[in-house]
């Protein structure tokens, strides 16, 4: 089958999310925002409703499918998944080896994202939004500093964590990765995905998948209703969550207290700091910050120049 061009551009569009999901503090819903099918996106999951399933019933399967935007989902999809799947060894790798320049490209790209979204609320200078902004700024800034804990490992729990880190996963700013480690679930669900044919893995992850499901299919019906109800306070919100998110993708920190969690280190607490030297290591990754920064004001040109076409 051939793709069209808006079909390839869906597909790369979701690819970008998906390199952006895989990194625990970036969220792929600051991508789907920069590139324009945000509002898209959480209209066509939030289609998957009672009139999709009739149309199911009645085996008016070419209706249901335009019903849910299925033509624009599906190389979103494609992209996500295969992004998942071919770049995580290459995102663990630059992680641990490249972890300043990454994370300087991403804080550049977050940067100008808050910008754009910025940009996009009428009268952002106003009260009513400043406070929106302010509120969400607190969430954001609440969620990426909480500690990780020890929760239990019923299926009860598996499918209430995997609810709420599909939420975090739509809205930018939030990570769902980063939430699945607050909730002492993320090497548990990823060590069931390594070897699902062991023990109770394979219950596991189908729980966790309801829980995502049901989660994401919930969640969006919100997310819809207020971005086309109250458009103006929720994209403050959205600007809000992430200005506090930047401190976890700032490149430079010094760990205060950390934690073995199941043989892994996690951070419990850290303070951003200024490099003390600015060195070539450091200019370099100024230059990549810079570099993510003009990306996404490249990337808003595009997509306005298509948009007016």
């Amino acid at each position: 089958m051939k793709l069209s061009k808006d079909q390839i551009s869906i597909l790369a569009k979701g690819f970008c999310m998906g390199c952006a999901d895989i990194v625990p503090g970036v969220s792929g819903g600051t991508v789907a925002l920069v590139t324009g099918i945000y509002d898209r996106l959480i209209g066509a999951i939030s289609s998957v409703n009672k009139k999709f399933l009739s149309l199911l019933i009645s085996m008016e399967f070419k209706k249901a499918l335009e019903h849910i935007d299925f033509y624009f989902l599906l190389p979103l999809m494609i992209g996500v998944f295969s992004a998942i799947i071919s770049m995580a060894k290459l995102m663990h790798f630059l992680m641990n080896e490249y972890g300043v320049y990454t994370w300087s490209l991403f804080f550049g790209l977050i940067l100008a994202s808050i910008i754009f979204v910025a940009k996009q609320v009428n009268n952002i200078k106003k009260f009513k939004q400043i406070f929106f902004v302010i509120l969400g700024t607190a969430i954001g800034h609440a969620v990426v500093t909480l500690i990780p804990v020890e929760t239990p490992h019923s299926f009860f729990y598996v499918f209430l964590a995997g609810s709420i880190a599909i939420c975090a996963m739509i809205l930018p700013g939030i990570s769902g990765s980063f939430i699945l480690l607050i909730l002492g679930k993320y090497l548990y669900i990823t060590s069931a995905i390594k070897a699902p044919l062991e023990g109770d893995n394979l219950l596991t992850i189908i729980t966790f998948a309801a829980g995502c499901l049901v989660g994401l299919l919930l969640f969006s019906k919100l997310l819809n209703y207020l971005l086309k109800n109250h458009h103006n306070p929720m994209m403050s919100i959205l600007v809000g969550f992430m200005l506090g998110s930047l401190q976890k993708i700032w490149p430079w920190k010094e760990v205060l207290k950390e934690k073995m969690i199941r043989g892994k280190t996690h951070i419990l607490e850290e303070r951003l700091v200024w490099p003390s030297n600015i060195g070539a290591e450091e200019t370099i990754a100024f230059v990549i910050m810079g570099v993510g920064f003009v990306l996404v004001f490249m990337i808003e040109k595009k997509v306005n120049k298509k948009a007016l076409d």
